[in-house]
């Protein structure tokens, strides 16, 4: 039981969905490696419960990473919540199925993966409640859903934003995002399951004979011999354990912990490793370089409306009948992703693509729900796309058990900062248009008296930080500057290969949950191709 074809580290989007894909060729075995736990709970079912396991506070499911001082930030520590369960951060995230723009995919034609590259590979994993047409499947795991109640002032949000000027768009997923409207989302939308979450765990993973699953099992160190991967040695129930890899060993865990592995293991800049005492197997000085990540900074309002989600006794007894809703039928509010209403906009209509992507959200969300505010409110997110900052994933020991150091190093480059001020601006436009007038919002935390560029740094560096989607900490290319070539294998060491968000070459214009499980459904065919 210690001897498999492939093993994978971590059970999150990409490691779930390639483990499944691969398991089907009932000749190999697999094994699954997962730091946490099953990821089943009726906290991960249920969507509302995001609320709960985002902050990281109740220890369920989520490593609740920090950065180090930003000084973009004011100095402040951003928040990394990461998911630490089968399905990964797609346990923990508010479901929202994005793929990104088409011409995201077309920077990546010289790769070999472009939009059609890579669009069958959308459609392979998706059961999409709409159906199935050239852009959808309708017969793939991952079940992909209509909102199932989303609120009026959500409805009432995407008028607004026609009333802007933006186009309202009913699909963000054929190729081109641009506009307003409600997002998909990866829920169930089947009898026995309506309106629970569909993590790609719950989507893909089944008992299956060769698919061995070990939970609660924190890798510690990739086994080589030489410069070839041999398996993985990890921790569980205080143990230590090894296991041996006859073909591969695949990393999926993600862009932080892929990294921290890799260098962990003597794979990564030499100088690095020697700092921490580790003897170099392969000298890679880009692993752990090219972090990417969503720079978010959220405009939040308090609102007389009751119809969304906030503190207080008529609030906690309306919860409670929405609860029976849910538990009946899986509709009612409990069935958000909060995040109900979607934006992607330009803020020069010169522009080829949206740069701003936005989030309206049925709460007020201060500090990623850690602050809770009395009464009703919303909150609308706005992110810059294509970010130009770039920071790093480093050791901060090489305890396996530590932290990974991170450094998003958030607007070390102006022109991220240029554009979120000007998306802020839209945003706020959008919040004051016509259609949001009845529900009389007042805004909080001293945005609505910012009145020039600076006013409108000065709350971003106060209040900005993740909207969760890092990437690109082992980048894909054809170069030796990258970590990983076009299919996915470790450069300078064999029998190792990455299937995650590490190895985006940049961050593409949307959530990162679709997009990798899209490079797992590839990485599968590839691996059973024999590339």
């Amino acid at each position: 039981m210690d001897q498999f074809d492939y093993v994978i580290v971590g059970g999150g989007s990409g490691g779930a969905t390639l483990a499944a894909r691969l398991a089907e060729d009932r000749s190999l075995r697999i094994c699954l490696l997962e730091a946490g736990g099953q990821g089943d709970n009726i906290l991960i079912r249920t969507p509302a419960a995001v609320v709960a396991l985002v902050p990281g506070q109740i220890g369920v499911a989520n490593w609740a990473f920090q950065t180090t001082p930003q000084p973009g930030l004011n100095g402040r520590r951003g928040f990394q919540p990461r998911g630490k369960a089968l399905g990964g951060s797609s346990a923990i995230n508010a479901m929202l199925y994005v793929r990104g723009q088409r011409s995201d995919y077309d920077d990546w034609a010289d790769l070999g993966w472009s939009w059609a590259d890579c669009l069958p590979y959308f459609r392979k994993s998706e059961y999409n409640e709409n159906g199935a047409d050239d852009l959808h499947g309708d017969s793939g795991p991952l079940h992909v859903s209509n909102q199932k109640s989303p609120r009026p002032i959500s409805r009432d949000f995407v008028a607004a934003g026609v009333e802007c000027g933006h186009p309202e768009t009913r699909d963000f997923n054929r190729g081109d995002n641009h506009g307003v409207g409600l997002y998909q989302v990866t829920q169930f939308h089947d009898k026995a399951r309506n309106g629970e979450r569909c993590s790609a765990s719950a989507a893909f993973l089944r008992k299956r004979p060769n698919l061995h699953i070990i939970t609660r099992a924190k890798a510690t160190r990739i086994l080589m011999d030489a410069t070839r991967a041999t398996g993985v040695e990890y921790s569980k129930d205080g143990a230590s354990h090894q296991i041996t890899a006859l073909r591969e060993v695949i990393l999926s865990a993600g862009a932080f912990q892929t990294p921290q592995l890799l260098m962990l293991s003597g794979i990564g800049p030499a100088a690095e490793l020697r700092r921490h005492g580790i003897s170099v197997v392969h000298d890679s000085p880009n692993v752990g370089q090219n972090l990417s990540d969503h720079l978010d900074f959220t405009l939040s309002y308090k609102t007389p409306d009751p119809d969304n989600f906030g503190i207080g006794l008529r609030p906690a007894l309306t919860l409670i009948k929405q609860m029976l809703q849910w538990r009946r039928n899986g509709t009612g509010m409990i069935a958000t992703p909060f995040a109900e209403g979607a934006g992607f906009i330009k803020t020069d209509p010169a522009l080829a693509r949206p740069d701003i992507q936005l989030h309206f959200c049925i709460a007020v969300v201060d500090r990623h729900g850690k602050r809770l505010h009395y009464g009703h409110g919303v909150s609308l997110h706005a992110c810059v796309l294509r970010p130009y900052s770039r920071g790093e994933v480093f050791l901060n020991s090489p305890d396996p058990m530590a932290a990974p150091g991170i450094d998003p190093r958030y607007l070390s480059d102006p022109r991220d900062l240029k554009t979120l001020i000007a998306g802020s601006k839209q945003a706020q436009a959008i919040m004051q248009a016509p259609a949001m007038a009845p529900y009389r919002l007042r805004e909080m935390f001293g945005t609505g008296g910012a009145k020039s560029d600076a006013d409108w740094a000065d709350h971003i560096r106060a209040r900005a930080d993740t909207i969760y989607h890092p990437v690109g900490t082992c980048r894909m290319g054809r170069d030796d500057q990258s970590v990983v070539d076009t299919q996915l294998r470790v450069r300078g060491v064999q029998g190792l290969r990455v299937v995650d968000a590490s190895i985006f070459p940049n961050l593409i214009g949307g959530n990162t949950n679709a997009p990798t499980i899209m490079i797992a459904e590839r990485a599968a065919d590839m691996i059973k191709g024999g590339l």
